[in-house]
């Protein structure tokens, strides 16, 4: 779900030269979600090897990094850790959706409607722990890091590009802004054209450079009220004051000062409860300070057992996104040597 304060926030396009050398930060639940809904069979179905076993997301994961890393663009990727206690009921309330979209679907395939089907298909993506644990181990073999978070992935991600050590945060959601990413970038892993949901058309789908600073000087407030304004909107620990859309809500922290005024003057006090611990999600998130970002070199031999050996993965589209890695990894040597000389 996130935070839906996307109305009052301006981005700018961005190509992939003015990304060319950068360490981005991914939210690796995102991407990984983004694939398991996007990379499926055309009446819905996940991809799976000849076991049973999902591979959608591991799909996503081979080719889209080997062409990313083919632009000059480096992803890290953050695992989420254990969800805080505040974010039960948006987890409950995305299992009842699931199992709602799940019962469309089968009803959907009953009458032939593959569209419907597919469309219902993707609100149904689940993360399981083979999921999970594999995505960490192709990463692993396409020498790519990943980082485990002790809570929100993007919180973690945030502080990396907060010290320097990732140039953005890539993700869908806006949370990442409440968490002070100084950068976030959008559209990262799903640009070209999409089909608009129930219209047979397709909009170019690009990325998107969101700035923090830019974005607090445009609505004149600071990253506390900004928090405020999500807070207000709802946010994945909150339900939102009913009535209270982004740009309302941007009206009244700009009338009142803080989140706590705002429920006062409208008496919507009963609301929102614990707005302060809220707040410390944002401000004060559980992280690690000593995380390793390391990129190495990939393992040909290792991939290909793992996706085709193990997998059923075709080995000369896997070869041909391996030699994409390796391509990019030896001009980075080459780099690195020429500077040194």
């Amino acid at each position: 779900m996130g935070v839906g304060i996307g109305d009052i926030v301006e981005s700018r396009e961005l190509t992939f030269e003015q990304m060319e050398g950068s360490v981005i930060a991914i939210d690796a639940y995102n991407i990984i979600y983004q694939f398991l809904s996007s990379i499926r069979q055309r009446n819905g179905e996940l991809l799976m090897d000849s076991q049973g076993r999902v591979t959608s997301h591991l799909s996503g994961l081979l080719y889209r990094n080997a062409n990313l890393l083919n632009k000059g663009v480096k992803l890290v990727y953050v695992f989420d850790g254990e969800p805080d206690v505040m974010k039960e009921g948006t987890l409950e309330k995305r299992k009842e959706r699931k199992k709602e979209a799940e019962e469309e679907y089968e009803k959907a395939l009953e009458e032939g409607d593959m569209e419907k089907a597919r469309t219902k298909a993707q609100q149904t993506s689940r993360m399981s722990e083979e999921i999970e644990t594999s995505s960490k181990e192709l990463l692993e073999l396409m020498g790519i890091p990943s980082i485990q978070a002790p809570g929100e992935g993007e919180s973690q991600a945030a502080l990396m590009v907060k010290n320097g050590d990732a140039w953005a945060l890539g993700s869908q959601d806006y949370d990442s802004l409440l968490f002070g990413a100084p950068r976030l970038v959008k559209n990262l892993t799903i640009t070209g054209k999409r089909k608009l949901p129930g219209r047979n058309e397709y909009k170019e789908i690009r990325p998107e450079l969101i700035e923090l600073d830019n974005v607090l000087s445009d609505l004149d407030i600071d990253r506390e009220q900004l928090i405020d304004i999500g807070i207000l909107c709802g946010t994945d620990y909150n339900e939102g004051v009913k009535g209270i859309g982004p740009k309302r809500g941007l009206k009244y922290i700009k009338e009142f000062g803080t989140i706590e005024k705002v429920l006062e003057e409208k008496d919507k006090e009963g609301e929102i409860k614990n707005v302060e611990r809220i707040k410390e999600i944002f401000t004060e998130p559980k992280v690690v300070e000593d995380y390793s970002i390391e990129f190495t070199d990939p393992d040909p031999k290792g991939i290909k057992k793992f996706l085709c050996d193990e997998r059923d993965f075709s080995e000369s589209r896997v070869e041909s996104a391996v030699e994409k890695i390796i391509e990019f990894r030896d001009s980075e040597k080459q780099t690195s040597l020429s500077s040194f000389n």
